[in-house]
């Protein structure tokens, strides 16, 4: 169904790719938390924490960091003004340049560097190694075949320098696999524009682990309402699935489940730390 050797392989029906999907959420990406800047300072705190346990030798001032599921910065610019040196990069063109305007917003700019990149072709990015190379908010369950996923870890790993660390977070599916939810809980935001509110609709595959989700945003305008609606396809990777591919990971010298209430990070957040030389 799914062509694992390509870049952007073909999608299930009403998804696009995940550039495309990204391209559409881009300005209005911030509306999915509740207070977006409170969410920057708080997950960048926990990543810190994370970073700072499973590496030695390193505080935070001017470490290598690479954020290769930028978005629009929501981990990386908190890491940025923790004192951390980041090279952020993204598959969307707009994500990127929506996080670069909010970068300089936040004043965050001055310690960080930007480029549009896959994280299955990282191999390719001349910037590196880093202490350590994160990829949150569930990315990895854009990848729909196991080859990809492997592709994926395998090529954020490369970049990791010895004695650093990989860390990656994905949704609960362990547990979202036996509930299979249909929707999120909305957020609402309000500004001097009006008033927003996001929510996710997940449509649930009948024979994998996978779901169509569509993202609406509602925003409030001068006249009524204004509705816009994203579509992607994702796979409810469990940690099981995740594990057996990162225990082989060359110079694998631990790989551990961070789980929300010891990490205070809202998602389960795998460590892999490469072995020192």
């Amino acid at each position: 169904m799914y062509a694992p050797s390509a870049l952007h392989p073909p999608q299930p029906d009403n998804t696009v790719s995940v550039e495309e999907f990204y391209r559409q959420l881009a300005a209005d990406y911030h509306f999915i938390f509740t207070d977006w800047r409170k969410s920057v300072l708080a997950q960048s705190g926990a990543l810190d924490r994370l970073i700072r346990q499973h590496t030695s030798g390193c505080g935070a001032k001017g470490c290598p960091v690479l954020d290769c599921a930028y978005g629009i910065g929501t981990q990386a610019i908190g890491l940025a003004l923790r004192g951390y040196r980041v090279h952020a990069s993204d598959l969307s063109p707009e994500a990127v340049a929506r996080a670069q305007v909010e970068a300089r917003r936040l004043r965050a700019a001055d310690d960080m560097t930007f480029e549009v990149a896959d994280f299955r072709a990282l191999e390719e990015m001349s910037a590196g190694p880093f202490l350590a190379v994160i990829a949150c908010d569930n990315a990895l369950a854009h990848m729909l075949t196991l080859a990809d996923l492997e592709r994926a870890l395998r090529s954020m790993w490369s970049k990791v320098m010895p004695g650093g660390v990989l860390l990656v977070s994905i949704r609960d599916y362990d547990r979202l696999l036996a509930e299979k939810p249909r929707a999120t809980l909305p957020t609402v935001n309000d500004d001097a524009q009006g008033r927003h509110i996001s929510f996710q609709v997940w449509d649930w595959a009948d024979l994998e682990p996978t779901y169509r989700l569509s993202h609406f945003i509602v925003n409030e305008t001068d006249g009524g309402w204004h509705t816009s609606c994203a579509v992607t396809a994702l796979r409810a990777w469990q940690r099981a699935e995740v594990d057996a591919i990162a225990g082989d990971l060359p110079e694998l010298a631990q790989a551990v489940w961070h789980m929300p209430d010891d990490s205070s990070y809202y998602q389960p957040v795998l460590a892999a730390c490469r072995a020192a030389r």
